[in-house]
C-alpha cells in the first residue's frame, strides 16, 4: 500500500505526457527545423527534416515553451552542477580515476573469485549494458554539431567535461553497489533512487520517485523510443533512397494518410521485431546481445576512424595544435564565424556530458546488477565507460572532422551531414567509391548505436519502474516492455522533434536529484575508496 501513490502519480503523469507528445509530434510547430538544430546531439542525428503546419496556435506556443524549457534544463544550471561536482570528486578522491585506470580496464573482464558474490551479471556485461545506452548518435553528430558551432575549441572542453566526468561516474558506480537492493531469489535493483533513499535517509525518498518518474517518461517517450528509431531509418532511407519524395506516392508506401520511403518502413519493422525479441527476456538477455553488438559496433567505428586519420597523419599533429589554441580563442581561428570562447566551453562541455551521461544517473542503474561484493571495484569499471565512449570514440570522429576540415562554416553543413563530408573527404585516398563506403559505414554505425540505445533505455526505465510499482509487480513490468515496443513501432511515423524536447527535459532533469545525493554522499564515497585501496594494498581484496 505504501507504493501506491507512487504508481497512481506515474500513470497520471505518463497518460498525460505521453498524449501530449503524440499530439505536439502529429501537429509539429513551423519552428521545428530550428528546434532540431538547437537540441541536444541524439536528437540531432535522429531528428527527420520535414514538418507541417501546425494546426493551431496553441501547439505552436507549446512547442516554443517545451524548446525555452529545454534550453533551460540543459544550460548553465546543469553544466555548471555537472563540472562543479566532478571537480568536487576528483579532489575529494585524489584522482583515483588516473591512477588506478589500468586496473579499471583489467577488472573489466576478471570477475572476482570470492564465493557469495551478489548481483546479476558480469561486470562487463553490467558496463556494456551502460555502454549500449551511452554510445550513441551522439558519438557521430552530438560531436559534429559541437564543432560545427563551437569551432576545433570546443572538442578540448568536451575532453575536459569527460576527465572529471570519470570521477562522477566512479561515484556513481560505488554508491549503486554500496545501496543496491539484493533479493533472496538473486533479483538486484540499485541506482540513484535507492542510493538517495538509503543513503540519505528516508526523509529523501520524494527525490528518489521523482528521479524514477523522470526515468521512466525519459525512456518510453523519446531517449530510447522515438528519436533513436528515427535516427536508423532516417540514415537507412539516407542510404538506400536518397531521392525519396514524400509528395510522390509511386516512390512511398502511404500509410496513416502520408507517403513514407519503403526502407522505412522495412528498416522499422525489422528493428521493432528484433527490440520485441530482446527486451521481452529483460535484462540477461538485454546484456547478452549488448556484450556482443557494444564491442562489436566500438572496434568497427574506432578501425574506421584510425584508418581515416592514418591516411592523413600528417595533418593529424597540426588538427590538435588548433583545438587546443581554439579552445581559449576560437575566433583567431574562424575569422569569427564560429563563437566565443564561452560558447566553444558551452558547446564542448554540454554535448560531452550528454554523450557519456556522467552525472545524469543512468549508467550506476545497469551498474547495481553487477558480480561483485566491491562498490570500488565496480566504480572503476563503472567510469571506463566514459573514457571509451567520449576520450576514445568522440575524440575519433572529432580528429576526423577537424583534420579533413569538415567543420568550416563556409562550407554550410550541419550535424550528421559534417561527419558524412569528414569521412568522404578522409577516405578519398581509397578511391572513387569513397563517398559511397563514408554513407554506408555511418549508416550502419549510426543503425548498431542507435538501436543498442533503445535495449539500454528500455532497461534503465524499466528498473527504474521496478523502483515505483514493486520488483515483484510482473503484469506492470510486463505491460510497459510491450508499451516500450509500441513506441519504436510507431516511432518512425512521428515527427520528433516536439517528443524529444519533452523527453530531453525529463532526461535532464534525472539529472539534479542523482547531483545531489552525489555531492551529500561524496564523504561516503571517499572512505569506501580509501578502504577499499588499502585492503588491495595488503592483499586483502582482490586487485
Amino acid at each position: 500500500m505504501k507504493k501506491k501513490w507512487y504508481v497512481v502519480l506515474t500513470c497520471i503523469v505518463m497518460l498525460a505526457v505521453a498524449g501530449l507528445a503524440v499530439a505536439v509530434a502529429q501537429s509539429p510547430s513551423p519552428t521545428a527545423l530550428q528546434a532540431v538544430e538547437a537540441m541536444p546531439e541524439a536528437a540531432q542525428g535522429a531528428a527527420v527534416a520535414v514538418t507541417v503546419e501546425a494546426s493551431s496556435g496553441w501547439l505552436e506556443h507549446l512547442t516554443d515553451l517545451i524548446n525555452k524549457v529545454d534550453d533551460w534544463v540543459w544550460g548553465l544550471p546543469l553544466m555548471g552542477f555537472v563540472l562543479v561536482t566532478g571537480l568536487l570528486l576528483t579532489a575529494i578522491l585524489r584522482l583515483v580515476h588516473v591512477f588506478n585506470l589500468k586496473n579499471a580496464f583489467r577488472y573489466m573482464f576478471h570477475q572476482e573469485e570470492a564465493g557469495g558474490v551478489s548481483g546479476e551479471v558480469s561486470s562487463f556485461g553490467a558496463l556494456c549494458t551502460a555502454l549500449s545506452a551511452t554510445i550513441g548518435t551522439g558519438n557521430i553528430v552530438g560531436v559534429a554539431t559541437a564543432v560545427g558551432t563551437g569551432g576545433p575549441g570546443a572538442l578540448f572542453w568536451m575532453e575536459v567535461a569527460a576527465f572529471f566526468g570519470m570521477a562522477t561516474k566512479y561515484a556513481e558506480g560505488l554508491l549503486a553497489v554500496l545501496y543496491r537492493k539484493v533479493t533472496p531469489d538473486g533479483k538486484v535493483l540499485g541506482g540513484p533512487f535507492y542510493y538517495i533513499e538509503k543513503g540519505l535517509g528516508a526523509k529523501w525518498k520524494p527525490l528518489a520517485v521523482l528521479f524514477a518518474v523522470f526515468g521512466v517518461l525519459a525512456g518510453l517517450l523519446g531517449i530510447g523510443t522515438i528519436t533513436q528509431i528515427h535516427g536508423i531509418t532516417s540514415a537507412v532511407q539516407r542510404f538506400f533512397d536518397p531521392g525519396f519524395n514524400p509528395q510522390d506516392m509511386a516512390t512511398g508506401l502511404k500509410l496513416f494518410g502520408v507517403t513514407y520511403s519503403i526502407p522505412v518502413v522495412i528498416a522499422g519493422l525489422i528493428v521493432t521485431a528484433c527490440v520485441g525479441l530482446v527486451v521481452i527476456g529483460g535484462l540477461k538477455r538485454i546484456a547478452k546481445v549488448a556484450t556482443v553488438i557494444v564491442p562489436f559496433m566500438a572496434i568497427f567505428y574506432v578501425l574506421f576512424a584510425a584508418i581515416l586519420l592514418l591516411g592523413n597523419l600528417s595533418k593529424v599533429t597540426t588538427a590538435i595544435e588548433l583545438i587546443v589554441k581554439a579552445a581559449f580563442n576560437p575566433a583567431a581561428f574562424t575569422g569569427g564565424m564560429v563563437g566565443t570562447l564561452f560558447i566553444a566551453m558551452q558547446k564542448g562541455v554540454a554535448r560531452g556530458i550528454f554523450s557519456n551521461e556522467a552525472g545524469l544517473g543512468s549508467a550506476p542503474i545497469a551498474a547495481a546488477a553487477a558480480k561483485t561484493n566491491e562498490p570500488a571495484r565496480q566504480g572503476l569499471v563503472c567510469m571506463t565507460g566514459t573514457f571509451i565512449d567520449t576520450i576514445v570514440i568522440c575524440t575519433m570522429t572529432g580528429l576526423a572532422i577537424v583534420v579533413t576540415g569538415a567543420w568550416e562554416p563556409s562550407l554550410g553543413l550541419k550535424g550528421v551531414d559534417i561527419t558524412i563530408e569528414a569521412f568522404t573527404r578522409g577516405l578519398s585516398f581509397l578511391g572513387p567509391h569513397s563517398s559511397w563506403l563514408a554513407s554506408g559505414f555511418l549508416m550502419l554505425s549510426l543503425t548498431f548505436f542507435a538501436f543498442t540505445t533503445i535495449l539500454g533505455w528500455d532497461y534503465y526505465s524499466e528498473k527504474c519502474l521496478e523502483y515505483l510499482v514493486g520488483m515483484d509487480n510482473r503484469k506492470a513490468i510486463g505491460a510497459f516492455r510491450l508499451l516500450y515496443v509500441a513506441f519504436v513501432f510507431v516511432g518512425p511515423y512521428l515527427t520528433v522533434a516536439a517528443v524529444w524536447g519533452i523527453a530531453d527535459i525529463f532526461n535532464g532533469l534525472m539529472a539534479f536529484p542523482n547531483l545531489i545525493a552525489l555531492v551529500l554522499l561524496s564523504p561516503v564515497v571517499a572512505r569506501t575508496t580509501r578502504d577499499y585501496l588499502k585492503r588491495r594494498a595488503e592483499g586483502k581484496a582482490e586487485g
